[in-house]
């Protein structure tokens, strides 16, 4: 199974980016994605941003992520 985070890009420097979510930042390859700004939401998997998407998707894939925490671990 495989699995992408949601991370919002805070600064770009050439083909890589730093992306953060809740606290926790990740240095993170750009270059498949077109014309990436700061700001943007994206999917990370595996350390490449593979889409941007919506805040409202990145909230929503959040908010489902802790609910399956919750039920696995209370």
């Amino acid at each position: 199974m495989c699995l992408a985070v949601p991370l919002k890009i805070e600064t770009i420097d050439g083909d890589e980016a730093v992306a953060e979510r809740d606290g926790v930042r990740r240095r993170i390859k750009i270059n498949l994605l077109k014309d990436p700004k700061v700001g943007d939401n994206v999917m990370v998997h595996a350390g490449f941003a593979i889409e941007k998407i919506s805040d409202e998707q990145a909230q929503a894939d959040l908010e489902a992520f802790r609910e399956l925490q919750e039920a696995l671990y209370g």
